[in-house]
Parts: structure tokens; sequence; C-alpha cells
């Protein structure tokens, strides 16, 4: 059974600052978070790397990384631009951004005819979620509508250096019941808490929350379509910076009996480069789990 590793990539990265954030080195040999993702996912046992970028970042972007993975390992591209909507849309001439995971996933419908994982270039997922995708994926990949989401513990998601936001989710009987994009959220003492107007409200740290891992079918690539044309026919002229969002197509399509997302728990302890700051500490984990030989020096052996 072929499985497909999409990795989204096409973010500007405006909280980051100066650069481009998915190509920040950040391991000791040089290595960027993308390549300890694509590493855990082929040892979980995905065949192909599937990157969405921008066609601005193309040169950059085979120059980092491209080049050496496809080396290893089948790789294709596909392209997030904001102007590419479906027939009779067009993008507004004052929007500066792409239109969200939502239009980036469905940048792969003709790229991607086997099950796939999404994931963020940014984070670090540690290994477990992949391994429990990938054998769900093979275990599943003959029923239409059946996802699964390895689902993060909140206190183990958070940044030392700012606000984030969150899937955070509800779980009944092992299953997604819905997603709430939750924003605001910090570190609170040894809790966390959403963070608004300078007031904290306490929210509980072992919440199941969504880093946007989805292991997902080709025929969620239909709904998406069709979903992303409705988003746009929904919108106001000022909304110049809304975005189509995988967690909320996939909460309608729970609540439409369109989808079942199981929820496969992993302790992994999540860490990425949202903030400049935030590298730093990237920088020290992966030192740590190197010297802890999780991972080998050079990454790919």
């Amino acid at each position: 059974m072929k499985t497909s590793l999409v990795i989204m990539a096409a973010g500007i990265g405006s909280r980051f600052g100066k650069g481009i954030k998915q190509l920040e080195p950040v391991g000791p040999g040089g290595e960027i978070i993308m390549d300890y993702s694509i590493h855990d996912a082929l040892e979980a046992g995905f065949d192909r790397v599937v990157f969405i970028i921008r066609k601005d970042l193309e040169a950059d972007f085979r120059e980092v990384i491209g080049n050496r993975i496809e080396k290893i390992c089948p790789v294709a591209y596909a392209f997030q631009e904001k102007e590419d909507l479906p027939a009779g849309y067009t993008c507004p001439p004052d929007r500066k951004k792409p239109w969200g995971t939502g239009q980036a996933v469905l940048a792969c419908k003709d790229i991607v005819n086997e099950p796939f994982l999404v994931i963020n270039a940014d984070d670090y997922y540690g290994k477990e979620g992949f391994r429990l995708a990938h054998d769900f994926l093979v275990e599943n990949a003959d029923k239409t509508g059946n996802f699964c989401m390895p689902g993060f513990i909140l206190k183990n998601t958070l940044s030392e250096n700012g606000a984030v936001t969150r899937g955070v989710c509800t779980v009944k009987n092992g299953y997604l019941a819905g997603v709430v994009e939750t924003s605001g959220l910090v570190h609170d003492g040894e809790g966390a808490a959403v963070e608004e107007d300078g007031k904290r409200t306490p929210i509980a740290p072992q919440s199941i929350v969504s880093m946007n891992m989805w292991a997902l079918t080709p025929d969620f690539f239909d709904e998406l379509e069709r979903g992303f044309a409705q988003f746009l026919a929904a919108l106001k002229p000022e909304d110049l910076k809304a975005e189509y969002l995988l967690p909320r197509v996939i909460d309608r399509m729970i609540a439409d009996g369109k989808a079942t997302v199981k929820v496969l728990t992993t302790n992994d302890r999540w860490f990425g480069v949202t903030y400049q700051e935030d590298k730093w500490a990237v920088i020290d984990s992966f030192k740590a789990l190197h010297e802890a030989g999780v991972y080998t020096e050079p990454l790919y052996q």
C-alpha cells in the first residue's frame, strides 16, 4: 500500500520576521525541521513526499531541502497561490496571502491518489504520530470518509515565547466530535490558559488538540473542492484575511455524517518555530534528541 506525506510549506511566516522560517537550520548538522518529519515518516513506512509551496519559494526550497530528499525517496511539488481559485472567482487585489490550509491541500488534488498524511512544515511532531497514522491508513485504505488524527496533549504544544492557536478537540468514544480553533493559548504556571484582552481563562492542560496532522484518503479532495467554492461564495468584500482551514472542513464533514476521525493520542512533545525566539529552544531540543540517540548524525543513513 503506497502512502504519501504531504507537507504544507507555503506559509509566509509573518510572525517569524525576516527569512523563510521553514528553511531555518535547527539540527546539529544543519537540518531543518522538515528533515526530521521526513525522516520519521519514511521510518514509519510512508513512500513519497509531496511539498506544497509557493512558486516564488521553489528555487530556495529545492536548494535547501528538495534536491536532497529526491535522492532518498520520490518527491512531488504542488503550488499554492492566492490566485488559484475555482472557475467564476477572482482574487481580490488587496489580498496578501493564500487562502489557508484547505486551499493548500486542495492544490494536491491531481498529484495525490493514495492515502496521505498532512503536516505543517514548521512543526516537529515526534515519531509516534507518524507510526500511528501510517498504520491506520494501511488498515483503512479502502474505506471512504474514514480518517484519523494523531491528537496531541495541549500542554505539550505551547510556545514559551507567545500565544499560539490550536484546534481544541472534543473526543467521544475515541472519535473526533468537533474542533474549535482557539487562539491566545499560553502557558499559565503549570497549566494552560486562553489569553484575551489581557485576561487569562484557564483551560485543561490535558485537552487534546489538533496540530494539523491529518491522515486522509483521496476521496477527501472532492469534499474539499466543493467546500472551497462554498466558502468563497459566502465571503464579503471586506473579508480579505479569511482562510479556508482544514479543521473547519473536517469538523463540518463530521457534523454532516460524511466522515469519522479516529483520534490516536500521542504523548510526544511538539515544538516548532512560531516566533523568532523559538529557534534557540528548538536547536537545543534537537541537540538533546541527538545526544539521547533518538536521531543519528548524519540524519539519513
